[in-house]
Formats: structure tokens, sequence, C-alpha cells
């Protein structure tokens, strides 16, 4: 493994920017200061007008592997991840089969220590009849992100809406729980009522469909489970002004028992964008009116929604295509959520620090991640360097997702990722934003650890 010396970069942490030199040595951050050199052989990278931050942590991807993998693989996805800046993900349980074992979960870390480019962790899945499977994690809480919980939202086999399992789960187990909240009962009224009314259905339909009701009701019940057994609640993908009043921000992060994660897609897109787009962003929960929007970075920047996801979730273009009941609901994102969160600071919307905050910091004080998150002395040197005088153009030949394509193809963003460290590892090097790039597969990255 190489070691690096960044001289003269403006590292964006903790809440300042500061011009600093930082050595990255065995995969650690070894000293950060004011310019310094180093006897030890180094490879030297000068970071004159460019910033360093640490990597993107992005707590909710679908990267298919087992079972699914003509839409992706762990290898391709985590691939694209670094590329975009990400340099941890932590993946979902409903691939084929559902993750519902301590068994197969451990099948898919496998899969990830020989083919992850990306740090990773994944979660524990839950049915109506796992509960007992669920708890033994308790014996593993350092080693497993979290439990994910569908309540109330068909995704398979994985709908949860068995009060006693819900119940058994929110009481007893010491993992954090993460949930995926619409209330299918609602959903299908507001099909059967649409599908009566006009007969075929349209991209449009999608948020009257699985509306804010759905997604107040499921998150409501449980917010109301997680205060009844005092549980460790994360609610994924929040994506609506009515569901808001159900977070606070009035203490810190590290007190909170009920955190809230909102999406890149949530922040960028509106219905508006059904029109020319089509059911390339259906996904679940909808995407929803532009005041939904509106209120959503409200929000994010006033510290009632905790952390920035991505909720990647690839498909091929066939099975997006209509009618409504036959196409996917999920969209490729990882390749980007830096880059549209860097546009947003160009548009004086959100500082760059807080970008770091809710894309890292935030990700490692929700899930209590170990040694990573923050640039710090010790810390595993997971950091991102970006260059913010450079554009970066979305191009279909540039893109790394298996499934070939982005619904952000020939978006033009104000910034580019130019150098993406995994553990001490430069994984990836743009050369020059026009789809050359090099990637260092030979070392992959670690299996996430938490301190709980």
């Amino acid at each position: 493994m190489e070691n690096y010396l960044l001289k003269n970069i403006s590292i964006v942490n903790e809440g300042k920017i500061e011009l600093k030199t930082i050595y990255l040595k065995k995969g650690r951050i070894e000293r950060i200061d004011n310019s310094f050199n180093v006897k030890e052989k180094v490879t030297e990278i000068n970071g004159d007008g460019k910033h360093l931050l640490p990597g993107a942590i992005d707590d909710q991807v679908h990267f298919r592997e087992p079972g699914l993998t003509h839409k992706a693989t762990i290898y391709t996805e985590s691939k694209a991840a670094v590329a975009g800046g990400v340099t941890s993900f932590m993946e979902m349980p409903n691939t084929i089969p559902n993750a519902l074992t301590e068994q197969l979960l451990e099948e898919k870390y496998a899969i990830a220590k020989a083919t992850s480019l990306a740090n990773y962790s994944f979660f524990m899945g839950t049915s109506n009849n796992n509960a007992d499977e669920v708890l033994k994690m308790n014996r593993r809480k350092r080693e497993v992100c979290g439990v994910k919980i569908f309540m109330g939202s068909s995704t398979g086999n994985m709908l949860v809406d068995n009060e006693s399992q819900l119940n058994k789960i929110f009481g007893e187990s010491e993992l954090l729980i993460a949930t995926h909240c619409e209330d299918e009962k609602i959903i299908k009224k507001n099909y059967q009522r649409l599908k009566n009314n006009k007969q075929i259905l349209e991209p449009a339909d999608h948020p009257i469909i699985r509306d804010e009701n759905a997604c107040y009701q499921s998150s409501s019940f449980a917010v109301s489970l997680a205060k009844k057994y005092n549980s460790r609640l994360h609610i994924l993908h929040i994506s609506t002004e009515k569901e808001l009043a159900l977070f606070r921000n009035d203490i810190p992060l590290k007190e909170k028992m009920i955190t809230a994660e909102v999406c890149v897609h949530h922040l960028h897109f509106t219905a508006d964008d059904y029109e020319p787009l089509g059911y390339l962003i259906k996904c679940n929960p909808a995407i929803k009116d532009s005041k939904n929007k509106t209120a959503l970075w409200k929000a994010l920047l006033d510290d009632r929604l905790d952390v920035i996801a991505t909720d990647h979730a690839p498909h091929t273009l066939e099975e997006k295509e209509g009618p409504y009941e036959h196409a996917h609901s999920g969209l490729p994102l990882v390749q980007h959520p830096l880059l549209l969160m860097l546009e947003y600071y160009k548009k004086d919307q959100i500082s760059l620090e807080k970008v770091v905050e809710k894309m890292s910091h935030a990700v490692a004080e929700c899930f209590k991640i170990e040694n990573r998150g923050y640039i710090r002395e010790g810390y595993f040197a997971d950091v991102v360097m970006i260059d913010l005088n450079e554009t970066t153009t979305v191009k279909k030949e540039g893109l790394l997702y298996k499934c070939g394509w982005s619904p952000l193809e020939g978006h033009i963003f104000p910034a580019s990722v130019i150098q993406t460290f995994v553990n001490g590892n430069c994984v990836y090097l743009n050369k020059d934003n026009y789809g050359k790039f090099e990637f260092d597969e030979s070392i992959k990255g670690e299996r996430l650890l938490f301190n709980r």
C-alpha cells in the first residue's frame, strides 16, 4: 500500500474549512497540520485549489446481490459508489433470497469481502415470522449496521404487519431499527380508486397512490413503537412535509433515539419531473410535489432530518417501462449524490460544511461507526478530493452501474470528484472528467464496525 502526502489542500471537516497538509499512512490518517514533510517514501499530491472531504457514507443502497445480479452486483455498484465519493455503504436485505437469517446475511458479507471496492455493512432483514432470528443479532451488534423493517409496504416477502412481531423486535432488539414506512392499506385504496376512475395509470399517478397519508400513517406508528420501548429508530427516505412533525432538532444528534434520513432524489426532483422522465423516477416512497421538497430542504438545514442517502435501487431499462403495474420502483443514484449536493452548495442552498455533516459526520454518529466519517488523526483514511472549479457531465459511457442508465443523463454538475481514497488506498482517480478514469482494485473495502 502506498502512503500519500496531500499538500496545501482545503480540508472540510467538523464545521471548518482549513488549508492543511495531510499524511495518509498504512490506511489511516497519520497527521494533519500546516505544511510539513515526511521522511518515509510517499506519493505527493498537490492539493492547491482543491477540497478534501471525508468520504460519504450511504446508509441505504440496494446492490441486488445475490439473486438479482442482472440489475447490479456488489462489485459494479461499489465501483460506481467510489467514483462518486461514497467510501462506505449499508445495503438492504431484499435480495434473493431475502437476508432473513444470520447465515444468509453472512453470505452477503463474504461476497463484499471478495469484491467490494468500498467499505460495507448489511442490514438484517425482517419478516412476519423471523423475530427470533433477528434477535440473534444482539450478540453481533458491533458487526451489523442494523435491522431493516418494511413496515406496511409490501416488498417481496418482507412486508411486516404482524404487530406481535413488531412489538417483539422493537422491544428486544439492541440494534438500530431502520424502517421503510408506507401504509399498504392506504396505498391499495388509492390505487383502486384511481384505477376505477381512469383505467390506465400514468407516472404522475404514483405520488397520488403512494401519498402523504400513507407515509405519515406508517411513520407515526413506527415512532409510537419506538417511544413505547425506547428503541433506536431510524426512519428511511422521508418524503413528506407531514412526517417532519415526528422529528426534533432541540437535542444533539448523539442524544436522539429517533432519527430520519432524506434521499437525494427527494431533494432534487419534484412531481413535475414525471412528465419528462416518466417511470425512470418511479420510486417508493414516491417523489412528490414541490411543497414537500421545499419542506424537506428546510428540515434538513434545521436538523430535523439527520442524514442524506441515495436509496440507490437499479433496475434494467426494460423493467422501468410501463404500464404502471409493470414499471419497477427505484432508480440508480450512488455515482452522483455528492455532486448533486455540491450543485446545491454552488446555488447557495447549503454550505459545504453542512454537506459534509449530513453525508459523513452525521451518518457515523447515527450508526456509531467506528473510526470513520471524519478527517481525524488515527481514523481510517476514507477521503475524497473534489474540484469546485471543474464540471462533470453525466454521460451514458461514463456510467458505472450495471443497469447502464441514470435519470441524470445529460446533467452538468458544477464540480468534480477527482480522487477517492478508501482505507488509504487511492481506489479511484479521475483523469479528465470526460470518462477517463482509473481504479485500483488490488485492495478491497473493509467491513464496517460499530461502537455499540
